[in-house]
């Protein structure tokens, strides 16, 4: 497990969260490596199926042995028992899709970055007041870059990043960007089923390189 503030801020730096899953272990390995020589240092692996944990053991194994400064949280925690199974494994964050007040407030009793799920402004209150910083706007297609502006002067302490709904382009990008999100989450529209069981790892670096330069930019231009 990394540190927090650590974790924080290295999502922050780089902009985008790439998750994904697989259930083949080596499909699993061989995205990772392409991801990482992408450029990517921090990455969400899903719990997405029963073959996860042990994929993700191994994949923590590849990240110890050629990835030393590759940070790699774990996604779809959607209660404490999972939550605790995968830090105890050696997960470095966890992501959710709810917002669960057990997860939510061992997370922050502990030192554990973790990054809920929510919808509404109810659930991103809840979620503050249960001890987050960092908020998964799910699904982001359904909420649009407008959500962020019209709820982000309510909660200016909190950072948001969407999730769903966030393509690989410029124009989808910046909006979200200039609507006051901080991050954004990207998984089949960046590292898409079709391209894993094809092997297609070659492209899933290229696309990733290109969407994490795009971001840059933005940042830098000002968005």
């Amino acid at each position: 497990m990394k540190e927090y503030s650590l974790v924080k801020r290295n999502l922050l730096n780089q902009g985008l969260l790439p998750l994904y899953f697989h259930q083949d272990a080596k499909t699993s390995i061989e995205v990772l490596r392409s991801l990482y020589r992408a450029g990517v240092r921090i990455t969400e692996y899903a719990n997405r199926g029963p073959e996860a944990f042990e994929n993700y053991k191994q994949l923590l194994k590849l990240r110890d042995a050629e990835m030393p400064d590759l940070q790699l949280g774990v996604g779809t925690i959607k209660d404490l028992k999972s939550a605790q199974k995968f830090l105890e494994a050696g997960a470095d964050f966890l992501v959710s899709p709810n917002a669960d007040q057990d997860v939510i407030r061992y997370s922050a009793v502990h030192g554990v970055f973790h990054i809920p799920g929510c919808m509404t402004p109810t659930e991103i209150a809840i979620a503050e007041q249960a001890g987050s910083q960092f908020i998964k706007l799910f699904p982001g297609n359904l909420l649009g870059p407008g959500f962020i502006s019209s709820v982000r002067d309510i909660f200016p302490g909190l950072h948001f990043m969407p999730t769903g709904g966030v393509d690989p382009e410029r124009e989808s990008i910046s909006s979200w960007f200039r609507s006051g999100a901080e991050a954004v989450g990207m998984g089949s529209k960046l590292i898409s089923k079709k391209l894993m069981d094809q092997g297609e790892y070659a492209k899933i670096q290229q696309s990733t390189q290109t969407v994490l330069t795009l971001i840059q930019q933005i940042l830098k231009d000002g968005l």
